[in-house]
Order: C-alpha cells, then sequence, then structure tokens
C-alpha cells in the first residue's frame, strides 16, 4: 500500500504514523515506512504535486520511488531517538 500526503513536519507525522496516533488510511493499513519525499518551499506547490501524485496509476509511483530508493530502504529510521523524546512527553 502506498500512502501521498502532504505535512508541514514529516518527522512528527511519521512519529504519528508508527505510533498510529490518528485514525486513517495510514493506521487502517499499517503504514509506518518513509520510502520517498519531496521538501517544498511552498504549501500551494505541495499541495499541487500531493494531487498530481494521487492521480498516478501505482506502477507510475513504484518507478519513481526506485529511481532514488531502489531498496525501500525506510529514511526514517535514524529518526527512533526523537520518537522517543515524542513518547516520553505524552505520558
Amino acid at each position: 500500500m502506498l500512502y501521498v500526503g502532504v505535512t508541514n513536519d514529516l518527522r512528527r507525522r511519521m512519529w504519528e504514523h508508527t505510533r498510529k496516533i490518528n485514525d486513517g488510511f495510514a493506521a487502517k493499513y499499517g503504514i509506518c515506512r518513509l520510502v520517498y519525499y519531496e521538501p517544498f518551499d511552498f504549501v500551494q506547490n505541495a499541495i499541487a504535486r500531493e494531487k498530481q501524485l494521487k492521480r498516478w496509476r501505482r506502477d507510475k509511483k513504484v518507478n519513481l520511488i526506485a529511481t532514488t530508493n531502489p531498496g525501500w530502504v525506510d529514511l526514517s529510521c535514524e529518526w527512533e531517538p526523537l520518537y522517543r523524546e515524542l513518547d516520553e512527553a505524552l505520558i
């Protein structure tokens, strides 16, 4: 399953996904690995790109990911220390 979304804080959003903080698509389907992302300076551009990607067929999205991350490595795995800090803040 592939998830496309926009956020102003990618690390926080990935923490929410891995901890299933919010109900929704990511929690329902167990989306918790970051394999591709694009940074934007303006939210309008990010939203336009999100809409574009959501219209793409799965194979086109897979090819996009494979060009920069052929092993589909979780790009957020190094953020675990930050996640622990966020976990502690909830306690």
